[in-house]
């Protein structure tokens, strides 16, 4: 697949999210097969003003490429500003463009999802970024409900200069609730010369060859079911490739992975960044006996109790 001269190796994507998708993270999904990996979205505001936590998130290395950085805002001369600063810094492979985010501390702002309203600024943020930087200018939008107005806004993203387009199956007002509607995919795919990657419910091996199969899609992102659970790319992948799922023991496989996550915070000096409690139940979430070793995970002192009470994932498989 290629996004404007990038050749990407594969066409499962890692979603943008938000204290989920760090360095480390982004390491794991790629060495199990996630062809490009996205880092938690930047506040445009926030890069120009210089906020040292906000730029934690545009850090990589060679081994994370290739990379996008994604970026929101509702000022299109802050956010060409910020475009610039990033791409300065970090030089990542492609820019992408937050116009998805249903999350009300984006959207009171007029960032997110809420620009969904005001198709002609999107044109305008998006051509004045292609126009101005010389990395790849992706976006990430969601549908509304009238086809015919996501496929206007998918346009003028398209008109504007964008390599690519994701689009999130869901609306605005649905949150994360609710059936992802792929239709809009499928339409927007018919219509567009760029690349579209659909987003929503891809969850497992059969999901993502389902969407695949239905809209015609260049490629598929995945957000929520990655989380804590990096080996689901190497799942897809396997599928995918050979039409069969791939035999393996979730437990062992996922006590394994939080192991060498958390060992990656520590050589990247991120561990400081992270909720530990939180990543760990991510990584617990839904395996047998996973509430009892979560329980265990609330009451533990430090890391090394927490260690402990993955292991024991491993001891009953």
């Amino acid at each position: 697949m290629k996004i404007a001269h990038l050749k990407i190796p594969g066409n499962v994507f890692l979603a943008p999210m938000s204290n989920v998708t760090n360095l480390p993270f982004r390491l794991m999904c790629k060495k199990y097969g996630a062809s490009m990996t996205y880092s938690e979205m930047i506040s445009s505001d926030a890069v120009i003003y210089g906020n040292s936590k906000t730029m934690v998130r545009g850090i990589s290395s060679e081994e994370d490429r290739p990379f996008g950085i994604q970026l929101f805002g509702n000022s299109t001369q802050v956010m060409k500003t910020a475009a610039r600063k990033i791409e300065e810094m970090f030089s990542p492979d492609v820019i992408d463009i937050n116009f998805g985010c249903p999350a009300n501390i984006l959207t009171k702002d007029g960032c997110g999802s809420a620009l969904l309203q005001s198709p002609d600024k999107i044109h305008k943020i998006v051509k004045e970024l292609t126009e101005t930087l010389t990395t790849p200018v992706t976006a990430k939008i969601r549908i509304l409900k009238d086809v015919e107005k996501t496929l206007e806004i998918a346009r003028l993203i398209e008109k504007g200069g964008a390599c690519a387009v994701t689009v999130h199956g869901r609306t605005r007002q649905q949150q994360y609730s609710g059936k992802a509607d792929h239709s809009h995919v499928r339409r927007i795919k018919q219509e567009l010369n760029i690349p579209v990657i659909a987003n929503g419910d891809i969850v497992d091996e059969l999901s993502a060859k389902e969407i695949f199969d239905y809209t015609g899609c260049d490629g598929v992102m995945i957000g929520r079911a990655a989380m804590g659970n990096p080996f689901l790319f190497k799942r897809i992948s396997y599928y995918l490739m050979t039409g069969k799922e791939l035999e393996y023991d979730e437990g062992t496989q996922r006590a394994r992975d939080l192991r060498e996550y958390f060992d990656l915070l520590e050589e990247h000096d991120l561990m400081h960044t992270v909720n530990i409690r939180a990543q760990a139940q991510w990584f617990t979430s839904g395996i047998r006996n996973g509430r009892h070793i979560r329980r265990n995970i609330a009451t533990a002192k430090n890391i090394e109790e927490i260690i402990q009470s993955i292991q024991k994932i491993s001891d009953r498989h």
